[in-house]
């Protein structure tokens, strides 16, 4: 294995995994016999002050020392590191890695005493639905197409781009969904995430026209309840999507400010602005911005007895949480800076509502400063997950688009790179957030993963990786079935269930098998993460916990066989390669996606 010290959140490494302000939390470093390390020191930074302390060996086993060292949760936030001293030199280990320079505070590791997220969100699988394309019920054919809407059938192609592509309406209901859920069960998850559902002028419904009631094309309040009870009746979750940034301009809240310049809804929005008479999100006038300075926003949003943030939290309907809608532009604008306090009101309402519920945060690009406070429990982490993934196993030479349009689209990179950039972003927030944060491969927002990489055997390697690496797998419905997309609009394709020949079932299969092992095996729902191999097309890493360890070989190509020194005996468990001994290669045949169990317990 590689010779390099190890510490992680896991319970491995730190066993109280939720600490309480003023607890002191033992916390392990693990240290190979060959690393030139004579002296661990723990550094701490409580109230901002650096203190030190001398870590002691707690066991030697495996070839690895195990030092020792205890952490005062002094701040509801305690950052700690390790200095390591001895032969090999003074070097710093913190949650970036080794280094032998001074490096900040930011990337320390962390350990957080506010309250937890829920605990079944460590072990969720989601499944996000874009409603208008999943399924039709029969009730669905007796419903009228909206003024605005452009009526499709089912097997009308998707426009991918230009004005007509939020008007395509096909109708698709949450009825349909109800019956639809043995297609979920046998593909393995337990949680379903819904985009939104309230009456808009858009087939995707983020410019809300109120948040009083499901929209009537989707059937209603009784509807809801209807999928709500058959989710629930399977030991599932549901977790709805709210836009906390804006609404659409068709909102009573709007035009009722647009109505009267001495309306309380006034305040709500940004209006009377040089140069346009209000603020929209990135200029899309449809979608005006709310402005989180007004006492009234934040009452009618989230305090009041009845608001939308608890209504739908309740029975009968019973969401089991948010996913909120940029999050990362809520509450800033300009001078304004409402963010943080917007994330902890609304966790603390949702929290007063229904204590097990999730509040999760969409976030496009850097999300570590949002993170770690007592806001948002996590994000949805595009960019230390969904695109080193893309960049990685990415295929052909079109540009393909990239979440939020970085220009030239997504760049090929070797797994150095999207090594260094899953760590970069993984290293500056906690273990909790990280763990509890969304590791997608793709979404309604961006392209589809069967066109970023191409074909079945690409895909399989991104689906091993959703499935066994840390955070809260999600998949977009109709990945498992090879749907393809270039775009966020063009991926928003409806489910073939008329078509059943047109299914990928090789992808389907990979899907299913992969997401049943992350259920039976603890370490990959629970355990640490340690890399202990990467060239430019082969990553390895073992997922660890108390109950076991498991090894996992990612390969985009063929390449050379991998030795590592000190690999424990383990069996295939996941692509067929043979069971694993002691000084063996780990298999060169690629695109690949390979996992064992080692047959004895940590490595």
């Amino acid at each position: 294995m590689s010779l390099q010290p190890h510490h992680d959140g896991s319970a491995t490494y730190v066993p109280e995994q939720e600490p309480a302000l003023g607890q002191t939390v033992p916390v392990f470093v693990r240290v190979p016999v060959g690393a030139g390390v004579d002296q661990v020191y723990l550094r701490t930074t409580g109230d901002g002050e650096p203190r030190f302390a001398a870590a002691v060996v707690d066991r030697t086993a495996g070839g690895d020392v195990w030092w020792r060292a205890e952490v005062e949760v002094r701040n509801p936030v305690s950052n700690y590191r390790f200095l390591l001293d001895g032969a090999a030199g003074a070097r710093w280990l913190n949650a970036a890695g080794t280094a032998g320079h001074d490096v900040p505070d930011h990337g320390d590791f962390k350990l957080v005493s506010h309250a937890p997220p829920p605990a079944w969100a460590r072990d969720a699988v989601i499944y996000q639905i874009f409603p208008d394309r999943f399924a039709r019920s029969a009730a669905a054919d007796g419903r009228p197409a909206p003024d605005w809407a452009i009526p499709c059938d089912w097997d009308t192609p998707v426009i991918g781009r230009g004005p007509e592509t939020s008007r395509q309406f096909y109708g698709g209901d949450l009825d349909g969904i109800t019956e639809r859920l043995d297609h979920l069960e046998r593909l393995g998850v337990n949680t379903v995430y819904l985009t939104p559902i309230f009456p808009a002028r858009s087939n995707h419904r983020y410019d809300a026209s109120s948040f009083d009631t499901v929209d009537p094309l989707l059937g209603g309040d009784a509807a809801l309840v209807r999928l709500a009870d058959a989710v629930r009746a399977r030991g599932w979750r549901l977790v709805g999507d709210i836009t906390s940034n804006h609404t659409g301009d068709a909102h009573t809240w709007f035009t009722d400010a647009v109505s009267d310049v001495h309306a309380p809804e006034r305040e709500l929005y940004y209006f009377d602005l040089p140069g346009s008479d209000y603020e929209s999100w990135n200029g899309v006038t449809s979608l005006p911005k709310l402005n989180w300075g007004s006492a009234e926003l934040r009452h009618r949003f989230a305090t009041a007895e009845d608001s939308l943030l608890r209504r739908w939290l309740r029975p009968p309907y019973g969401l089991d949480g948010w996913r909120v809608d940029v999050a990362n532009m809520t509450g800033r604008r300009g001078a304004d800076a409402y963010t943080h306090e917007v994330a902890r009101l609304l966790r603390e309402v949702v929290a007063q509502t229904r204590p097990d519920a999730l509040l999760l945060a969409e976030h496009g690009h850097d999300h570590t400063g949002d993170l770690d406070r007592d806001g948002w429990h996590g994000t949805m982490n595009y960019v230390g997950f969904t695109d080193p993934v893309w960049s990685w196993l990415r295929a052909g030479d079109d540009p393909v688009p990239n979440f939020l349009g970085t220009p030239g689209g997504v760049r090929r990179r070797d797994a150095d790179a999207v090594l260094a950039t899953m760590n970069a972003y993984r290293s500056l927030v906690s273990w909790r957030s990280y763990t509890h944060s969304w590791q997608l491969l793709g979404s309604h927002d961006s392209a589809r993963i069967r066109t970023v990489v191409g074909d079945a055997a690409r895909q399989e390697v991104a689906a091993g990786l959703l499935a066994t690496m840390p955070g809260t797998p999600v998949v977009f419905a109709g990945d498992e079935l090879g749907l393809t997309g270039t775009n966020g609009e063009g991926s928003r394709t409806p489910m073939p269930w008329h078509r059943p020949e047109s299914w990928d079932r090789r992808t389907f299969e990979a899907y299913r098998s992969l997401l049943a092992l992350r259920r039976d095996e603890p370490a990959l729902r629970h355990g640490g993460l340690r890399w202990v191999y990467a060239d430019a097309d082969t990553l390895v890493f073992l997922r660890e916990a108390p109950t076991g360890t498991v090894l996992a070989l990612a390969r985009r190509a063929p390449g050379v066989p991998v030795h590592l020194p000190g690999l424990p005996a383990a069996d295939n468990i996941y692509g067929g390669a043979p069971a694993l001994h002691p000084n063996a290669p780990l298999p060169a045949d690629g695109p690949t996606f390979q996992l064992w169990r080692a047959r004895r317990g940590p490595a």
